[in-house]
């Protein structure tokens, strides 16, 4: 038996050139759907909402601040180099403004107190969990 077993050791110890070939297919199937799947394209437009109602969509490639007038009082979103941001808002922990800079499409930030939200908006939609 235990002859058996060094035989089946030795045999599979190393790999042959069909193996080599199945996991190299394997790794670049597995890069190239990462990529096809799960990369954004750079977004041209900002929408902005307040409540239920779109305040406005802007162009990113115009450097610009808005200030809007929200629930709790007035909010700025920061326009600049193709980004989008909440720069300034009334709201406690500021969580929108820690956000940061958006800049592909589908990215969004809330100012839940304030009741307003920024998407950014591309092309084409992007894959993500609520599209499945």
């Amino acid at each position: 038996m235990s002859k058996l077993l060094h035989n089946i050791k030795t045999k599979t110890r190393f790999m042959r050139i069909g193996d080599w070939c199945v996991v190299t297919t394997g790794i670049v199937l597995v890069v190239v759907l990462f990529q096809q799947l799960w990369s954004h394209e750079g977004a041209t437009r900002v929408q902005i909402r307040l409540g239920d109602t779109i305040y406005g969509t802007y162009s990113l490639n115009q450097q610009r601040d808005i200030q809007v007038d929200g629930a709790i009082g007035p909010a700025t979103v920061s326009i600049m180099n193709g980004k989008a941001r909440f720069s300034k808002s009334p709201c406690h922990n500021q969580y929108c403004v820690h956000q940061g800079w958006l800049s592909r499409s589908g990215q969004a930030a809330l100012c839940l107190p304030n009741q307003l939200s920024l998407e950014l908006i591309g092309e084409a939609k992007h894959y993500d969990s609520l599209n499945y």
